[in-house]
């Protein structure tokens, strides 16, 4: 059963079940739209995932029938009780919001993103942070800045092109267009579509799987992912693979492994 944390914030849920960290946006009466009390609870989670070492992944979804809808056009500052706090934060912490938004410092263990309805603007700038997505069958993706005059700050523009056809990640940030959860699977911008109101349960279910796996080689490996990509020339890139890969085999976790599969029984890993 999942364990409420005392980071969590009036408009972000952070919760922990087993070795999975669960943050949840909890606007659903603005479409989750981004506030700041929503920002500091993102925020701490992802340095919690970082430092905590129980901690092998987290799962980020939304409360209600949207994921996000990126940043509130409507609304101004909305009065919170905990406004010094966040307030006192944010000055502290001057890249607080991208941090939270997983444009910088992404934590080094992997998110994987449950989509109800709408993740659109701000909601597909996060989903770029994450390394899983599951979305559901009524979901819709987009960066809609274009259309509104806008600019997609997050990184849009040359985050997709890194990770799906070049081709498709212009239509998405110059046409400005929604695409359905079956375009999205079609382009590579998600994993999975699930029927709706299943997202949650079937990133639980990745999640699980993935805590089956040695914690230092989820680290390693979600580093490998994050930091090495094809703007890195090769030889570059094997130096930066084998600095992350190499101490893994020094592990006491990787000897349980090898002895575990000789021995036809799972591991028990250590994290060390």
């Amino acid at each position: 059963m999942a364990e409420q944390l005392s980071i969590t914030t009036k408009n972000c849920t952070v919760e922990k079940e087993g070795h999975v960290l669960i943050v949840t946006l909890n606007r659903p009466e603005a479409k989750n739209a981004l506030s700041p009390p929503m920002l500091i609870g993102m925020y701490k989670a992802w340095r919690l995932l970082d430092q905590d070492p129980d901690l092998y992944c987290a799962v980020l979804t939304g409360k209600g029938d949207t994921f996000c809808a990126g940043m509130d056009l409507k609304a101004g500052p909305e009065p919170t009780d905990d406004v010094e706090e966040i307030q006192k934060l944010m000055q502290s912490v001057p890249n607080l919001h991208w941090q939270a938004l997983l444009r910088e410092n992404l934590p080094s263990k992997p998110i994987i993103l449950a989509v109800e309805g709408f993740a659109v603007a701000g909601g597909t700038e996060i989903l770029m942070g994450t390394d899983m997505r599951v979305g559901s069958e009524d979901s819709k993706f987009g960066v809609t800045e274009v259309i509104r005059g806008l600019y997609p700050m997050a990184g849009s523009a040359f985050r997709l092109p890194r990770q799906i056809p070049y081709c498709f990640a212009a239509e998405i940030v110059l046409l400005g267009r929604h695409l359905t959860a079956r375009e999205a699977l079609q382009f590579g911008l998600i994993n999975r579509v699930v029927p709706k109101g299943k997202a949650l349960e079937e990133a639980l279910k990745m999640a699980q799987q993935l805590c089956e796996n040695a914690p230092l080689s989820i680290v390693a490996i979600t580093r490998t992912l994050r930091e090495i990509d094809a703007s890195l020339p090769l030889a570059e890139a094997y130096k930066k693979n084998d600095e992350l890969g190499i101490p893994i085999f020094a592990t006491e976790d990787s000897r349980e492994g090898m002895k575990a599969f000789k021995e036809k029984r799972k591991p028990v890993w250590k994290g060390r």
